[in-house]
């Protein structure tokens, strides 16, 4: 059992990387979006860290360097959003405004659910940002006195839903402007989300792009006056 504790810590990026590929691999050949690579991704490693009988200590210990590398990929974001500045100019105010709202709506159904549920205020604050980008996120539950190892977890299966359902609820909905597509799934599903709307194409990307770090800021400011409603 030592013995594969030890040996654990030196796999971990190799775990994560092959699990994603894997991820990829499904997603291009069944075409479908519950196939997506980072929820397949965790659900092998969960999977192979409980059969091995390997601890989360062990495998963050090497997997963890991964971690160093969202900071540059959230900012490479900018680039299709500068390609897009001409559009963005002119459509300032209702972007700024769409963002807002979706910004507002995200917290406040998070207050109506946990009144509903009887949360605690920490479990509240713990959930409230759970559509912003995880560097943030875990920032504001902190500060908060939220659980951040559950933020983190609600951050990502947010983004993976969002992924996942994104092109189904728009065509549900009915919302056919690029821009509008593009900023709900960043407002909704931070990075993960944008991962999609990449798909979807330049504009949505973009202005998916933009949304992440205008609904972090958004957020950072809007839950302190969230927070003390329960």
């Amino acid at each position: 059992m030592d013995q594969m504790v030890v040996n654990s810590a030196t796999i971990g990026i190799v775990i994560s990387l092959l699990a994603y590929e894997i991820g990829v691999l499904l997603k291009s050949k069944f075409k479908l979006a519950v196939f997506n690579p980072l929820l397949i991704s965790i659900v092998l490693v969960i999977g192979f860290l409980v059969l091995f009988r390997i601890d989360y200590e062990s495998y963050n210990a090497s997997a963890h360097y991964l971690g160093y590398l969202l900071t540059p990929a959230t900012v490479s974001l900018a680039i299709p959003l500068y390609l897009q500045l001409e559009l963005l100019k002119k459509n300032v105010a209702a972007i700024v405004g769409g963002i807002t709202a979706g910004v507002i709506a995200s917290m406040g159904t998070v207050l109506a659910l946990a009144y509903l549920f009887g949360l605690s205020h920490e479990e509240y604050v713990t959930l409230l940002p759970k559509s912003i980008t995880t560097a943030i996120g875990m920032g504001v539950s902190e500060e908060l006195g939220g659980y951040v190892t559950i933020s983190v977890a609600v951050i990502i299966i947010t983004g993976v839903l969002g992924n996942i359902i994104a092109d189904f609820v728009c065509r549900i909905v009915r919302i056919k402007s690029p821009i509008s597509r593009g900023l709900a799934i960043g407002t909704a599903a931070h990075a993960i989300g944008t991962a999609r709307a990449m798909e979807m194409g330049e504009v949505e990307g973009a202005m998916s792009s933009l949304a992440i770090v205008v609904a972090g800021l958004l957020t950072v400011i809007g839950a302190s006056f969230f927070a003390p409603l329960l």
